[in-house]
């Protein structure tokens, strides 16, 4: 299988070449700007399967395709995590949410496996995808949540929910309350739930309400320590690799 990466940031293309290389794969080359990427592919032969940044130095990987004709399989490496998804999903492209998360690499490089025939001559609509990251489609977001309790049902507004964590397998809501309720999802569901302005997801146990957080401490290895107002039954960690993804989204 040939495999390039496309990726302005060289530390994070770099660490998706390490990603890659642990599950067998080796890549032949690593490309970091538009005009880098059309001068490669009109002097090499194209690859099957091509991870891809949207936004490079000098523009929108797009342009490589206005300039090139590409029947490569795509699998995109964003920052997007909003509503330019949806339009991925309309184009049967697969996506990975930077920081990438090194179980998901996995899923997408076996989804691409096990697609690999269909992909060959398959043309993908990026004028979709570029209107969307321009004006991006209006999206509803979860207000509450419905849990048993006994015998009762309880509805629990979003606002008064500090955090979703996994633990045991389960997936739970923490409230200001100081009560914990078992959800009937998972993490992974709650990305098209969650509004991205309220919440974040910190790592792969934990999502936390911006305005549930109440202080925020440097921890070892460049790592963050999220403090809540009354969650402390575990720690709640920002990966290194979260961490200015994290600053962005707080600010």
């Amino acid at each position: 299988m040939k495999v390039i990466i496309i990726e302005d940031e060289k530390p994070s293309a770099r660490r998706l070449n390490r990603m890659l290389a642990n599950e067998g794969i080796e890549v032949e080359v690593m490309l970091h700007s538009v005009a880098e990427s059309i001068n490669w592919f009109q002097h090499n032969t194209h690859p099957d399967l091509i991870f891809l940044d949207i936004q490079l130095s000098d523009g929108l990987s797009f342009e490589i395709f206005e300039e090139i004709d590409i029947n490569s399989a795509i699998i995109f490496t964003t920052a997007f995590d909003e509503y330019a998804l949806q339009a991925f999903k309309l184009n049967s492209i697969d996506y990975l949410l930077k920081p990438i998360d090194e179980d998901e690499l996995v899923t997408a490089v076996e989804k691409y496996k096990i697609r690999a025939p269909k992909t060959q001559n398959v043309q993908l609509n990026f004028d979709d995808i570029k209107k969307l990251l321009v004006n991006p489609i209006e999206r509803t977001y979860k207000k509450r949540y419905t849990v048993k309790v006994g015998q009762h049902l309880k509805m629990i507004p979003i606002d008064e929910i500090e955090c979703f964590y996994s633990e045991n397998k389960g997936t739970y809501a923490y409230t200001i309350e100081g009560r914990n309720y078992l959800l009937e999802t998972s993490l992974e569901n709650l990305e098209d739930e969650l509004s991205p302005e309220l919440f974040y997801r910190v790592s792969r146990k934990f999502y936390v309400n911006i305005n549930a957080i109440k202080d925020i401490i440097s921890y070892t290895n460049s790592r963050l320590q999220i403090k809540l107002y009354h969650f402390e039954e575990q720690e709640i960690i920002v990966s290194r690799e979260r961490v200015k993804d994290f600053k962005n989204w707080l600010n």
